[in-house]
């Protein structure tokens, strides 16, 4: 069972999302089973998800300790998710909000985060037009949020994991759990670090001064990542390779 929520709060144009009730969404991952946890993000783990028309679908379970919001609060928050739209940004389609828990229902990527490719979990392998294609499209994706979006937002946490494949390998933008939103006249906000050691700029991890910039940053060291296939940060290298950007510097 589902009932549509209709009103995008922020533009006032109509745009459906479905809200889903917390049994059906047990249901479609046989009671949140642990075959069919595709990955833990930041704020909870996403399951893999068959509603009963068939759709496979990807339900993030929000962790009751870090998501003390109301109802109003959090389809406020839901609502303006969905009123970013783009080819290259993970769509969210619809969320459940029963008493404690929280839930968001994502649609489902076939190949799953580059994350398990990049870093060897898996057999796939890119060649050197699917990572172009993967990078540029990480980029439009960015492009998108910073400048031509309806709201300004920093997503504050690019990272592999955070970059699901298409059937097509084609990179869509996840995990909003950690943007930020403000305004077009502000050149940078200071606040408190949140996101992954490796991937963060110096001047947000110091002074906590965050704009576009920190994204940026991100997206460079993922570049780094894609065409090395390895991670960033690999301790049990040789002490001049264990940190990406400061080998790729030197070599």
């Amino acid at each position: 069972m589902k009932r549509p929520v209709t009103k995008d709060i922020l533009s006032g144009n109509l745009h459906t999302i479905s809200y889903f009730d917390f049994q059906s969404l047990t249901k479609a991952t046989k009671n949140f089973h642990q075959n069919n946890l595709l990955g833990r993000g930041g704020f909870g783990p996403v399951f893999l998800g068959k509603l009963e028309d068939g759709k496979m679908v990807a339900i993030k379970k929000l962790a009751l300790d870090k998501s003390q919001q109301g109802e109003s609060e959090f389809l406020a928050e839901v609502r303006m998710i969905t009123s970013i739209q783009h080819k290259n940004l993970v769509r969210l389609l619809g969320c459940c909000s029963d008493g404690a828990q929280r839930l968001l229902v994502y649609e489902y990527m076939k190949n799953r985060s580059l994350d398990r490719i990049v870093y060897g979990k898996s057999d796939v392998f890119l060649n050197w037009n699917t990572r172009f294609q993967i990078i540029l499209g990480i980029a439009r994706g960015l492009q998108y949020l910073h400048e031509d979006s309806n709201i300004r937002i920093i997503h504050r946490d690019i990272k592999a994991s955070n970059i699901l494949l298409d059937d097509k390998f084609q990179p869509r933008i996840g995990d909003f759990g950690l943007a930020r939103f403000f305004p077009e006249d502000q050149l940078y906000l200071s606040t408190t670090f949140a996101g992954t050691l490796g991937y963060t700029a110096p001047e947000y991890a110091i002074r906590g001064e965050l704009s576009e910039k920190a994204d940026i940053y991100s997206f460079g060291v993922l570049v780094l990542e894609i065409i090395n296939c390895r991670k960033n940060t690999d301790l049990n290298l040789p002490p001049e390779m264990q940190y990406l950007p400061e080998y790729v510097c030197i070599s």
